[in-house]
């Protein structure tokens, strides 16, 4: 039978003698184990370390965040992706500097009203900046505990929160949480892995229903992933007078608030040069003549696939009035990098450097 105290004392003594040094462990600001906690949510840990120090230097105290333009947080998130994590840290920081003084607030409930806030970054920062009791549940805290249960049920289904909790509840350390929470989701992360896990050097392996049995590869159990949509659409590069037609999205929903280059959906019946010169009309209010097929992407979203053609346009005559877009900029190759694009844009611009000649200088800059 699991016990408890022995479980949790394998466990923590492991981590405190093996667990990789990462920045956001190292303090005890809570601010910084907030921010370390968003960006690491569907983010890997290694991009994350590439983005974490720059964006405490840029926002080094959650009131800097607060002031900051939300434009500015968007370039500093640029190419990290699920955008709305930006929008929602830089609301919540507005909200905590307004209602609480520019401190975290120690209550779950109340971090958890937080917009962008799950149970997840709740848990996690009253944890591991608070010591609260609230055990944490992630993909590789799920991992671990199906495997030590051997939990007969999908880990995308909607029963198996309820009975990862159940177990998790069982094993849990409610005086160390925090170190105890980062210890499960470092087990997994490094030895329990999704594919070939690394039993023999697992502190409690013989608490591990999945090693005893020889079950490991059998779990988790996961319900097949539906296939997910893929559609045509076609991006205009728009050129006039040496400079490049870029628009914002509105701030809600996917990408918001970042800048891209005008375009959308071919309908039936429609070509992409023509879905091309159709799209940018209806957004922006101009028109304009398709000179060359300059490439097609492809880039996949969370629920949905595109496929992009993108032609070179020259503008031919309007003025832009906005329809979908909520601003839009005629932008140089210097002043390219001031703004935060998709990362379906920045596989297009790699290839406006070298195709166009206006791009060629962009390389000296």
């Amino acid at each position: 039978m699991l016990n408890k105290n022995i479980f949790s004392d394998l466990l923590l003594k492991w981590y405190r003698e093996n667990h990789r040094k990462l920045p956001w462990r190292e303090t005890k600001n809570p601010y910084y184990i907030w921010i370390s906690e968003v960006m690491l949510q569907q983010t890997q840990v290694k991009t994350v370390l590439a983005y974490f120090p720059a964006f405490i230097e840029k926002f080094p105290t959650m009131q800097t965040l607060a002031k900051s333009n939300l434009e500015d947080v968007l370039k500093s998130w640029e190419l990290m992706g699920y955008y709305a994590r930006a929008r929602n840290l830089h609301k919540a920081a507005q909200i905590i500097v307004d209602k609480y003084k520019g401190a975290l607030p120690k209550d779950y409930q109340e971090i958890r009203s937080l917009p962008g806030v799950g149970d997840y970054i709740a848990a996690a920062v009253c944890s591991i900046a608070f010591g609260l009791p609230y055990p944490v549940i992630d993909g590789n805290v799920k991992r671990v505990v199906a495997r030590i249960f051997e939990i007969d049920v999908p880990v995308n289904g909607s029963k198996f929160l309820r009975m990862c909790k159940q177990k998790l509840s069982s094993i849990f350390n409610e005086k160390r949480p925090g170190d105890f929470n980062q210890s499960m989701m470092e087990l997994g992360a490094t030895r329990c892995l999704p594919k070939n896990p690394d039993c023999p050097e697992c502190p409690v392996k013989n608490y591990c229903g999945a090693y005893s049995h020889s079950t490991q590869k059998n779990y988790p159990i996961k319900l097949p992933k539906k296939s997910i949509p893929e559609f045509k659409i076609a991006l205009g590069v728009i050129l006039h007078e040496d400079k490049l037609l870029i628009t914002r999205r509105k701030e809600d929903g996917l990408l918001g608030g970042l800048w891209e280059l005008p375009g959308g959906k071919v309908q039936a019946g429609e070509s992409s040069s023509e879905a091309c010169i159709r799209e940018i009309q209806e957004e922006v209010n101009i028109r304009v003549k398709v000179s060359g097929f300059l490439t097609r992407i492809r880039h996949a979203y969370t629920h949905f696939r595109i496929q992009a053609e993108v032609f070179l346009c020259q503008y031919h005559s309007g003025n832009i009035k906005l329809n979908g877009p909520v601003d839009y900029r005629w932008v140089s190759a210097s002043e390219m990098d001031r703004f935060a694009f998709p990362a379906a844009n920045h596989k297009i611009f790699k290839l406006l450097k070298s195709k166009i000649d206006y791009f060629k200088y962009y390389e000296t800059i």
